[in-house]
């Protein structure tokens, strides 16, 4: 009977069919029989307030399997989870049971993946006339559970049962109820298990919001699950066809949830899925498997699809994508502890593809869920900011569309990461931390010297020309016959650095480029064969003198290749620790101190490999005195024996801060006038002081047509550029009202077009600048008429 019951809710496509199947049994599902989860009927508010996306909530299935097939392989290994033999972090525990795992070939990554399966249900074909709902089931070969035990496993709230066992992600036993608000109307999901061991019955139960009924006392209804004669239903297996790819199910866990409630746009699991799993498992300890079905998708080729995560996923297609990628490591004992923020800068075109089609590919294949900042623990994302992010606190416009940043909080410091994200792991908290941290990356990611002010800056050179004397002629003409006195002249004056006096011309053009060295081809190795510290180091003398409020950045030189500390395969690391310190001996130092760890006295930046240079940033703690010298071992690993250079630095009297204007005084201060620049479809070699489409796209990551009328060049706040499209279609039907028109009617129809373009967004500067508001970060595109 049992095994009937079980087939018969599993075979249902969706909730509709299930509903059926339930309404065909009454005295089985009869009221009496269903119990609520946790055994608390209040417990609504509990799993209510967990994710709010159904994709986090997806996750979260995902990451209990990941945590019970971990769990198992440590009883398999003879050890007790919870004891302190077992792994102490989920790092350790891939290390220990899946030594030389080679995940990263397919063939050993494809077996892997077919022990957690997440299998998509329903009926079909499914296209844009028949939109038949989605029914997901998630399968893992992991520890499984008793029919005795799901009560206290599966379906108990707020148990901690995992709060022991340091090598998984769940703690609360609650994360994995979040899905059930997104099945469906009546929020139905079939849980069944078998113990690995394989001496016990195989269990199911269906677990729904309770239908509330007018005798119900409480307010709100609470969510239950199904018991038959007072126990989890349970029948005896040796295996059965459950649709698995490639296997039969014989012990583990498998969950269906019906009818899932996915965002607009998800269709087949091996594409859609599959990046959106990728995007909240940056990183998973576990590779895993998403499988469709051809009764769905007759016509589609790829139905089966292993993933292990967007990182690896950037490293395999980073020669096609990627421009650029790097990685920063940060130090501050005193706060967070240890972070590493790794940061993928993607290509302003792709294959064969124009600026606009490449940036929808970029959105949709790596941006699905407009996570631009990632943060994540365990390689699970738990919080995210979108590209709001990159303009508003980094203002770097250009990168808006084309920057991934992901932060790695594994090793924060226990007191303040609790503080940063909410227990149901999908989300920020708004706290002291959370406004900390987003500072403190906004200032490091954001240095002038930093290498994403450097990958903007390469990229704005296809339009760095010299078009003084074009905003100076537009403005002269506007002002000249304006009296001086005039209300228009001195709000201009007082908006603008405006200089009416100066008729001296400067030449148009580009600026001329500094004679530069032939540079040495750099010759990146897999490993590195040497490592030295830049400048002069006899061991004895200091190589630099660091101020106590300040920051000093020591270079080194090396071969090794840029993503030697961010590959996936065989990565190195740089260790950085103090051997000595020498005490300021005007103040009674009489030998060498005592060596303490790096991080009790500097605050340290390490990042990753640059074309053979890395830098460490060091910045002195308080423990320090002016004065005092410290010896440091820099280490760089390599497999054939580590690479050291030891060096000292000096501690030197705090720098005098340096004067800085007022609030009131900046926003008093007049603006720079946004240079004019004029962009033409195609370039000319001839025009120096006109760009092309492709150059403006190229330096603003905002595309230009015909129907385009001008482009902004932002930083941050502030108009640095305006390019006036002297190919758009207004123009060109403007001019075409004069049947046969001579230069100078076509000198005044251009004039008039592009000082109207460009005083247009000037004009609207002043008027936010007097109102105290701030300008957009991305100014829209609009059409002029001239009549």
């Amino acid at each position: 009977m049992h095994k009937d019951l079980f087939f018969s809710i599993y075979n249902a496509k969706d909730e509709e069919e299930l509903l059926d199947v339930i309404s065909s049994s009454p005295k089985v599902f009869d009221n009496s029989n269903w119990k609520p989860l946790g055994n608390n009927d209040s417990n609504y508010g509990v799993v209510k307030n967990q994710q709010s996306n159904p994709i986090a909530a997806l996750i979260e299935k995902i990451t209990n399997a990941i945590d019970a097939i971990l769990t198992k392989e440590c009883h398999v290994g003879g050890v007790e989870p919870k004891s302190t033999e077992a792994p102490r972090s989920m790092e350790e525990a891939i290390e220990r049971f899946f030594p030389k795992n080679n995940w990263d070939l397919p063939s050993f990554r494809k077996k892997q993946s077919e022990e957690i399966q997440i299998i998509a249900d329903g009926k079909g074909p499914r296209n844009q006339r028949n939109q038949y709902p989605t029914s997901v089931i998630i399968y893992d070969n992991g520890e499984g559970q008793h029919p005795e035990e799901f009560e206290n496993t599966f379906l108990s709230l707020l148990r901690g049962n995992k709060n022991d066992i340091h090598f998984v992600q769940g703690k609360y036993n609650m994360g994995g109820s979040g899905a059930i608000v997104f099945c469906g109307k009546k929020r139905y999901q079939l849980i069944a298990s078998k113990r690995f061991t394989n001496d016990g019955e195989f269990g199911f139960t269906l677990v729904r919001e309770h239908p509330k009924k007018e005798s119900d006392n409480a307010k709100e209804t609470w969510y239950e699950y199904l018991l038959i004669d007072g126990q989890i239903p349970s029948f005896p297996i040796e295996n059965l066809d459950l649709g698995l790819s490639n296997r039969n199910f014989e012990t583990g866990t498998i969950v269906k949830l019906y009818s899932y409630q996915f965002p607009k746009g998800y269709s087949g699991f091996a594409q859609d899925l599959n990046q959106s799993i990728n995007e909240f498992l940056f990183d998973p300890a576990l590779p895993i498997l998403t499988v469709d079905t051809a009764a769905r998708y007759p016509n589609n080729k790829v139905l089966e699809n292993d993933l292990f995560g967007l990182k690896r996923r950037l490293n395999n297609e980073e020669s096609e994508y990627l421009d650029d990628k790097f990685s920063e490591t940060f130090d501050e004992e005193s706060t967070f502890g240890k972070m590493k923020v790794s940061c993928f800068v993607f290509k302003p075109r792709v294959k064969d593809y124009d600026l606009k089609r490449t940036k929808a590919i970029i959105q949709d294949r790596y941006f699905k869920n407009s996570m631009a900042v990632m943060f994540s623990l365990n390689g699970q994302t738990h919080g995210s900011y979108t590209s709001e992010f990159i303009t508003r606190s980094l203002k770097l416009n250009l990168l808006k569309h084309h920057l991934l940043i992901h932060v790695d909080c594994t090793e924060m410091k226990y007191n303040f990461r609790k503080e940063l994200f909410m227990a149901s792991r999908d989300r920020l908290k708004d706290g002291e931390e959370t406004q900390y941290l987003r500072s403190y990356l906004a200032t490091q990611l954001s240095r002038k010297d930093g290498r994403l002010a450097d990958i903007e800056k390469i990229r704005k050179q296809a339009v760095d020309i010299d078009t003084t004397s074009n905003t100076n002629e537009l403005l002269k003409n506007f002002t000249k016959n304006l009296p001086l006195d005039s209300e228009l002249a001195k709000l201009l004056s007082q908006t603008f650095k405006l200089d009416t006096k100066s008729n001296k011309k400067k030449d148009g053009g580009r600026k001329p480029s500094p004679q530069k060295k032939e540079d040495t081809p750099f010759l990146p190795q897999r490993f590195p064969s040497f490592f030295k510290i830049n400048g002069i180091n006899d061991g004895d003398s200091e190589v630099a003198k660091i101020p106590l409020n300040g920051e000093k950045t020591i270079r080194f030189s090396t071969d090794v290749e840029n993503d030697y500390f961010d590959r996936t395969e065989e990565p190195g690391d740089l260790k950085i620790t103090v051997l000595n310190i020498k005490p300021n001996e005007s103040e009674g130092g009489t030998g060498p101190g005592l060596p303490k760890g790096i991080t009790e006295i500097f605050n340290v930046v390490k990042s990753s490999p640059n074309k053979g240079a890395i830098k460490i940033s060091l910045n002195p703690k308080d423990d320090l005195k002016v004065g005092d010298s410290v010896q440091i071992k820099a280490d760089l690993s390599s497999p054939n024996g580590g690479l050291s250079e030891l060096f000292w630095v000096k501690i030197v009297e705090k720098e005098e801060s340096k004067d800085k204007k007022s609030k009131k005084e900046e926003d008093n201060e007049p603006l720079g006038l946004p240079q004019l620049v004029f962009a033409y479809k195609e370039p000319n070699e001839d025009l120096k002081d006109r760009v092309s489409w492709e150059d403006v796209g190229t330096a603003t990551g905002l595309d230009m047509d015909y129907n385009t009328v001008m482009v902004p060049e932002a930083e941050g706040d502030t108009l640095k550029k305006i390019f006036v499209n002297m190919d758009s279609s207004v123009l060109k039907n403007f001019i075409a009202k004069y049947k046969h028109p001579n230069q100078q009617q076509l000198e005044i129809a251009n004039r008039k077009y592009y000082t109207s373009v460009y005083l247009d967004k000037p004009g609207k500067l002043t008027h936010l600048r007097r109102i105290k508001l701030t300008i957009a970060n991305e100014l829209p595109r609009f059409d002029l008429s001239l009549g």
